[in-house]
């Protein structure tokens, strides 16, 4: 069968949210102006990958009301095929707000998503999507720690895009207060990253699921569950590989882009793996894909927003040469 040319050959899944940010310093309390932008880890790869010219699928709820309206609308100028965007008209859209952070400090977020419509996601939402035209499934550990039903759709989307052939990569994306406990975190999201090819922890995350201290004991313990490639980001110093992508099992670190001021934190991650996802679909080897993350990691922080330094595939090609 014929894929047609619209089908979205990457699909990412997880919550939206409307984010208003602080246009002032100080605290929440005391702000009077914010900017309304869009917030989501998973929203930051998948548009950052369509910035790159890739034809991304978003699956997700949001409300019927204005602020579902919004995203909607803000994904889709953004080159989303939000075909899979479903309208819950019973919950409504998460929201957050973002102080503006000083000095690169991490800002203070808050979080108004509890019961939210993406809350709600299942795997019948999933029932529509032609796995068949996938090239890639990109999956964070945030869907799952939502409900129990946003667990099930999550299983369901990485094992359905695993039997069709896609590669799979998985960024843990820790958020330790949606959980009930550390040992149900730990548990479900190594689960998932065993389903994954492309496992992608931060070196904090990494130690905290899997109880190794080293990048190279991280990586074993997800590469001896099945993963092929384990990309490690390391902050400020860069990232570091372990696998067997081209066939040969290597492993190496490289440096991170120094920064001249950072702006803000939040992102850095959701770009990095932007870089690393878009560089291994491109076919470029993990040491190039590993440079072309830490690249865009590097862009992420300079900017107030979560995705507003994601470049277009012009710069990136403008960067890389």
């Amino acid at each position: 069968m014929s894929i047609p040319p619209s089908a979205p050959e990457i699909l990412a899944f997880g919550e939206a949210m409307t984010m208003f940010v602080a246009e002032t310093p100080g605290a929440l309390a005391e702000v009077e102006h914010f900017q309304r932008r869009i917030a989501g880890a998973d929203t930051n790869v998948a548009i950052g990958l369509a910035r790159l010219g890739f034809r991304v699928g978003w699956l997700s709820r949001v409300g019927a009301d204005s602020f579902g309206t919004y995203l909607r609308r803000a994904l889709e100028a953004e080159g989303l095929d939000c075909r899979h965007l479903h309208v819950d008209p019973e919950h409504p859209t998460g929201l957050v707000f973002k102080e503006r952070a000083l000095s690169g400090a991490d800002p203070h977020v808050e979080y108004i998503r509890r019961g939210s419509a993406a809350s709600h996601l299942a795997p019948a939402d999933a029932e529509d999507v032609d796995f068949s035209a996938l090239r890639h499934l990109h999956a964070t550990g945030i869907p799952p720690a939502l409900s129990a039903s946003c667990r099930e759709l999550a299983e369901t989307m990485l094992d359905r895009a695993r039997a069709a052939g896609a590669s799979l990569s998985f960024d843990p994306n820790l958020r330790p207060s949606l959980w009930k406990s550390e040992a149900e975190m730990r548990d479900t999201l190594n689960a998932l990253a065993a389903r994954a090819d492309w496992v992608l922890p931060g070196l904090a995350e990494g130690r905290l699921l899997t109880g190794q201290d080293t990048p190279e004991a991280i990586a074993d313990f997800y590469l001896e569950r099945g993963a092929q490639a384990v990309i490690i980001k390391l902050g400020p110093e860069g990232s570091y590989y372990r696998g067997s992508l081209d066939g040969v099992e290597e492993s190496f670190t490289v440096p991170g882009v120094p920064v001249a001021e950072v702006v803000d934190t939040v992102g850095a991650g959701d770009g990095f793996a932007v870089g690393v996802v878009s560089a291994l679909i491109d076919g470029r080897s993990p040491r190039e894909a590993l440079k072309r993350g830490n690249l865009i990691g590097s862009l992420a922080v300079q900017v107030v927003g979560d995705m507003e330094g994601l470049p277009e595939r012009a710069r990136l090609n403008e960067l890389e040469s």
